[in-house]
């Protein structure tokens, strides 16, 4: 994998550096002051969400998180990883079947199942690379997600610390966090 283009882009209040790569849809979005450079980055992994940070669903809290991550990065040279695998991976036909099943009280996971899928179709592989591509092999990551420092690990990154996201507890996603909770080790404070 290799840098395809770099792009400056602007908001009110910081700029970040788009990359793009020559073997992935995934892109990644370097936040912060370039003379931090040489400390090691904040990091999140995040898949995209088009039915939360477009449509505004309450059925999760992903456009929550990515934004809280943004905040945090424009100040302490984040890196946001932004995965293109919707709905755990099993895309967004998939993931709307999941969400009618999840309405009549299945949970996430059971629904994903139910579909034929595993409760997590994602890997992080293509963020490994892009880390590696950026030369950083140490990261401070943002997630409550063990799956995901797991495989960071796993795939010869070093993730010295993790910093876990808020949790944005709403009556249509309780559920979901609980579910994400008791069944795969989240950390959230959901009480």
């Amino acid at each position: 994998m290799k840098i395809k283009n770099s792009v400056k882009l602007y908001d009110e209040t910081a700029s970040g550096i788009v990359h793009t790569f020559s073997t992935t849809q995934d892109i990644a979005i370097k936040y912060g002051d370039e003379a931090q450079s040489d400390s090691i980055p904040l990091v999140r992994l995040h898949s995209q969400c088009f039915t939360g940070e477009t449509l505004n669903s309450s059925h999760c809290d992903c456009k929550e998180q990515m934004h809280e991550f943004i905040d945090l990065a424009k100040n302490d040279h984040g890196l946001l990883l932004y995965l293109f695998q919707e709905g755990r991976g099993i895309g967004l036909h998939a993931k709307l079947d999941a969400y009618a099943l999840q309405q009549k009280g299945i949970n996430t996971f059971e629904a994903n199942r139910m579909l034929g899928f595993e409760d997590d179709e994602r890997d992080f592989d293509s963020a490994i690379d892009m880390l590696k591509t950026l030369g950083i092999n140490k990261v401070r990551l943002h997630t409550n997600n063990p799956q995901k420092v797991e495989q960071l690990r796993a795939g010869g990154i070093e993730v010295t610390e993790v910093i876990p996201t808020k949790t944005y507890v709403k009556a249509q996603n309780k559920a979901y966090l609980r579910a994400k909770k008791e069944l795969h080790k989240h950390s959230l404070d959901i009480d």
